[in-house]
């Protein structure tokens, strides 16, 4: 039940993102006015006149103050005119819509793995602490955490797309028209993109447990008789939940990041590819959207994880 006091710590965590999200598209739209060249010389050619890339300033109004036009983008922003491709004329937002929902199932697939694999190790890995276990799960984290997320894929693509072809190698498939193919082609970039979260969800539910079975309070409840598996489940597990929301929460903003070299391994259309293109043909409205809805899911994400860390502990407010 949601009560007034929980309305109250969601209500301030809104007015705490609002600043966050219009510094961070202030900060970006800054650092693209600092990037060198003119983006008008860009559009209109080479060869043009100066009377053609005066126009091409005016049309897009880059002969205007800085702060006019951060303030013109933010409020279209805003209303959801994320304005047009410099190259394509084809609308930011119809571009975003095409390319995200690509990039949030590998981000979500790969978030899944990685606590459905490093969960279990560990559990396992915690209960056993110093067994030749708790090593290999050890040693399993050491290399997730070392093996670089695009080599790990062209590993994979070699393996079980070009030799056993069990799994396309490349491409994307749209959730909403072929849900078991888009889930075929996603599997392969997110087990590359969980293998670095597998490792970290792994070492930190180990460490968190290892401290609360060790504690006084555990030792009294084996002194009263209560099997390990329940002192297990109810009690250590429950006392590190907020531990591993906060492990979840920055595993999922670092996943996002991530599939930039992923998307680029598996030549997905996702955010990533669409980024790297934009920002290789200096096309900067496609870039400023971008960041501005990859800010608006981080921080989404971010309120999400404040709320429930006070439905996992009132007394964190």
């Amino acid at each position: 039940m949601i009560t007034a006091a929980k309305l109250s710590i969601i209500g301030r965590r809104l007015l705490q993102t609002l600043p966050v999200v219009v510094l961070s598209t202030f900060i970006v739209f800054g650092l693209l006015k600092l990037v060198p060249g003119d983006v008008a010389v860009t559009l209109a050619g080479d060869n043009a006149s100066e009377q053609r890339i005066t126009e091409i300033r005016e049309i897009y109004g880059l002969d205007r103050p800085f702060f006019v036009q951060y303030g013109a983008w933010l409020w279209k922003a805003a209303h959801g005119d994320l304005s047009n491709s410099l190259i394509s004329s084809e609308a930011v937002l119809t571009s975003i819509q095409r390319c995200l929902p690509h990039t949030l199932l590998i981000v979500a697939l790969a978030l899944v793995l990685a606590l459905l694999i490093g969960i279990p190790l560990g559990i396992a890995a915690a209960s056993r602490p110093g067994s030749w276990i708790d090593s290999f799960v050890m040693a399993v984290a050491s290399l997730g955490v070392a093996v670089p997320n695009f080599w790990l894929g062209m590993l994979l693509v070699a393996f079980f797309a070009l030799d056993l072809n069990w799994l396309p190698a490349t491409g994307a498939v749209a959730l909403s028209q072929d849900p078991l193919g888009a889930l075929r082609h996603a599997l392969l970039p997110a087990l590359a993109l969980a293998s670095g979260g597998i490792a970290e969800v792994a070492r930190q539910l180990r460490s968190s447990l290892v401290e609360i079975l060790s504690s006084q309070q555990v030792r009294t409840l084996h002194a009263k008789g209560l099997p390990p598996s329940s002192i297990l489940w109810r009690h250590g597990l429950k006392n590190v939940s907020v531990n591993l929301l906060t492990v979840v929460s920055l595993l999922a903003n670092r996943l996002l990041a991530a599939t930039v070299v992923v998307e680029a391994v598996f030549a997905i259309p996702g955010m990533g590819s669409l980024i790297v293109n934009a920002a290789m043909n200096r096309d900067f409205p496609v870039v400023q959207g971008v960041v501005f809805v990859m800010v608006l899911i981080v921080v989404t994400l971010n309120l999400l994880t404040d709320i429930l860390y006070s439905v996992l502990d009132p007394r964190i407010s």
